[in-house]
């Protein structure tokens, strides 16, 4: 069990690391087709201020994906955090502006929050699904209470920050890069990642190597509760108000993000650069369909589709490999 106290997995053969990343290949290749026909159909699409256009709603929902990995590594679903980053969007347009030292102190309540979630879910041995679910009426209800009608403003900071570019580069390639990075340092790089990853795939394992289930769980959750204040902060920055609902497709999407990625629904595995690939694919359908003209009413439809077909093709590359 010397593995799990590593900070890094053992390197793997050369085709079990293909078949770990396959997945992502296929979602990167989906979102280089998908730029390449936003470029065909708008040639603007491929400047910077282009690029920063239809990346930056992508923001928010691949750093929400990275909160949704990190539950699934230790084999959990948060059916929650859209609510959540929508409750941090009202949070972020009223509590923050009128008094920043209590908005602050609020955000870092619902971290502690998440991770004390995280601690029921494991003591009471309830389903996560469950637990996540009730926890986002708990988030909807909060954020209505607090803004029951979407409004408000954000802080300066926070608005020069979704207004923020800088010259001869896109703008959302950074925080999306920035997090990644980090996520993969937290998960990949370190004990805690491994613990969190050994939780997901061999819990037993863990605690015969003298390590607590508990205590990993709760990391977890509170590094999730993290990603999802800042998914909310970013969100806040590019609408300029706050919305409880801003974010409710993030629940499933996120799912999506980090199957598409990589992930797995059985725990184990966290592969950050994967779910920010599958993420952007995600959010660029969105800008295709709307180039395309599809209507509005179609385009849940259609978007479902393109994302059954990129799974498709993560199944051939799979059993390529094998």
């Amino acid at each position: 069990m010397s593995e799990l106290l590593a900070p890094a997995l053992p390197a793997l053969p050369t085709r079990a690391r293909m078949r770990r990343t396959a997945p992502a290949v296929v979602s990167a290749v989906a979102m280089i087709i998908m730029i390449a026909v936003c470029a065909s159909l708008q040639p603007d699409v491929l400047t910077v201020a282009g690029l920063s256009l239809v990346l930056s709603a992508t923001v928010p929902l691949v750093i929400a994906a990275q909160a949704q990995m990190t539950l699934m590594s230790v084999g959990d679903i948060d059916l929650g955090i859209g609510n959540f980053v929508g409750l941090v969007t009202v949070v972020s347009a009223t509590t923050l502006v009128s008094s920043p030292a209590t908005g602050a102190l609020i955000l870092l309540a619902l971290v502690a929050a998440y991770a004390v979630l995280g601690a029921l879910i494991h003591l009471r041995r309830v389903p996560s699904l469950i637990a996540t679910l009730g926890a986002s009426f708990v988030w909807l209800g909060l954020g209505l209470f607090a803004l029951p009608t979407p409004g408000g403003t954000t802080p300066e900071w926070l608005a020069s920050f979704g207004m923020w570019q800088p010259a001869g580069f896109p703008a959302p390639l950074l925080p999306i890069l920035a997090v990644a990075a980090v996520v993969y340092l937290l998960t990949a790089r370190s004990t805690l990642g491994v613990r969190m990853r050994g939780l997901g795939s061999n819990p037993v394992a863990l605690e015969r190597a003298g390590l607590r289930p508990l205590a990993s769980r709760v990391m977890a959750y509170a590094a999730a509760g993290a990603l999802g204040v800042l998914s909310g902060l970013v969100l806040a920055s590019q609408t300029g108000g706050g919305d409880v609902s801003s974010a409710s497709s993030y629940s499933l999407m996120t799912v999506a993000a980090v199957i598409l990625g990589g992930g797995s629904f059985q725990g184990g595995s966290a592969v950050p650069w994967g779910v920010a690939v599958g993420g952007v694919t995600l959010g660029l359908v969105s800008v295709v369909l709307s180039l395309l003209d599809v209507p509005t009413n179609m385009q849940s439809a259609v978007q479902g589709v393109i994302v059954l077909a990129v799974l498709a093709g993560r199944v051939v590359v799979g059993k390529v490999l094998r």
